[in-house]
């Protein structure tokens, strides 16, 4: 288990992720049709497909499997959809030069 996530999730580019702290759980602001979802996602991934400027967001496993996701305009409306989500978030950007486990901080 990896606290930093492959450079591709699902065939999207990741540029942010984020770590959940324990006991972070939903705030019941959106409803996932995920059946366990509260104990399933502790990690969160903003990712882009080839030349995409839209962005998703990834709910993830402890392993970066990718439990659903959510498709946003920008990176900057996924991270609110995280915060609305999960309260405070702490995304990481991802340096675009950089391979697996090399983040920017």
């Amino acid at each position: 288990m990896s606290a930093t996530p492959p450079a591709l999730l699902d065939g999207a580019r990741v540029t942010m992720f984020a770590n959940l702290e324990p006991g972070q759980l939903p705030t019941g602001a959106t409803r996932h049709s995920v059946e366990g979802f509260a104990e399933l996602v502790v990690r969160l991934a903003i990712a882009r497909y080839d030349d995409d400027v839209d962005a998703y967001l990834f709910y993830c496993t402890s392993d970066w499997v990718v439990v659903t996701d959510t498709f946003h305009p920008t990176e900057a409306e996924a991270v609110a959809q995280a915060e609305r989500e999960f309260g405070d978030v702490s995304f990481v950007r991802v340096s675009p030069t950089l391979g697996d486990l090399e983040v920017q901080r």
